[in-house]
């Protein structure tokens, strides 16, 4: 049962470690060209480091529902650099 705690705790330790290391979204829309979705991606990478900050704040206690909406935040990224490049196409 010991073994089990300690695996456990060395599993949880595992991952708040790599949670904290994790990078924001990258800021890479050009504000010149799309200052609008320039704009939302800033906004999501600000949101994204609020998120962390409220996960080391308690002490990463937070069901998981921070981490899935960093991951939300990723994908947002993703759409967002996805939009200005189709623009760019046109």
């Amino acid at each position: 049962m010991k073994n089990l705690v300690i695996a456990g705790l060395t599993a949880v330790a595992i991952f708040a470690g790599a949670a904290t290391l994790a990078d924001p979204p990258v800021r890479d829309i050009s504000a010149a060209r799309h200052p609008n979705l320039a704009a939302a991606q800033r906004l999501a990478r600000q949101a994204w480091q609020r998120i962390s900050d409220a996960q080391a704040a308690n002490e990463w206690d937070l069901g998981g529902h921070a981490q899935k909406a960093k991951d939300l935040l990723d994908q947002v990224n993703i759409e967002l650099k996805e939009a200005a490049e189709a623009a760019n196409h046109k």
